[in-house]
């Protein structure tokens, strides 16, 4: 009895840990059900494609998920048009346009993507090493992934490493994922594929 109830408790415990490592797709390719919009920029969905782009306001806009997260892997891909400037945020709370939280940078070449800013707190934490830009395609789609495990970030660009942070602030809270249209005007990004694994 004893060995049957030990299998049972093994076999849920498995099971338990199957369905925390299951990959959930936070898009759909229809709509934008599970997302909320701040801010007046666009974002809209088409031919099965996340679309951003700026308004006439040429503001900050955000698209942010309705659950939160802690620990997870966050795969997604980007491409970007005309001027890229963008951003892949993480246990991010906002109030209008104003975003507290931590930002894994999508932007043109030259412009640290892959690097992890603080939003309204202490700017940039780490920027990628010069010589791993050249990871970055632009005018095509690029495949980013984004790991956070309590202190621990680490982002990837195209199978690169790019960076890998330590911060105590980051583990201390949870957030939603939101993506960003950086104010200026002039920007277009296409999203697909953003599957999330919580940890």
């Amino acid at each position: 009895m004893k060995k049957v109830s030990l299998l049972l408790l093994l076999w849920v415990a498995c099971a338990s840990f199957g369905m925390a490592q299951k990959k959930q797709s936070l898009f759909n390719k229809k709509d934008l059900s599970g997302w909320k919009i701040y801010g007046t920029e666009k974002w809209y969905v088409e031919k099965g494609l996340l679309i951003c782009e700026s308004g006439p306001d040429k503001e900050y806009g955000y698209l942010a998920t309705e659950k939160t997260f802690k620990d997870f892997e966050l795969t997604l891909q980007f491409l970007q048009e005309a001027d890229g400037n963008s951003g892949v945020f993480f246990h991010s709370s906002i109030e209008g346009t104003k975003i507290s939280g931590w930002q894994a940078e999508v932007a043109p070449p030259g412009h640290s993507t892959g690097g992890i800013y603080e939003s309204y707190g202490r700017g940039w934490l780490i920027k990628p090493a010069e010589e791993k830009d050249k990871a970055l395609n632009m005018g095509e789609w690029n495949t980013m992934k984004i790991k956070v495990v309590g202190n621990k970030v680490t982002t990837w660009l195209n199978g690169v490493e790019m960076i890998t942070l330590d911060d105590e602030k980051i583990g201390s809270r949870s957030g939603s994922i939101a993506l960003q249209i950086h104010s200026g005007g002039g920007i277009k990004v296409k999203w697909r594929k953003i599957n999330i694994v919580e940890l």
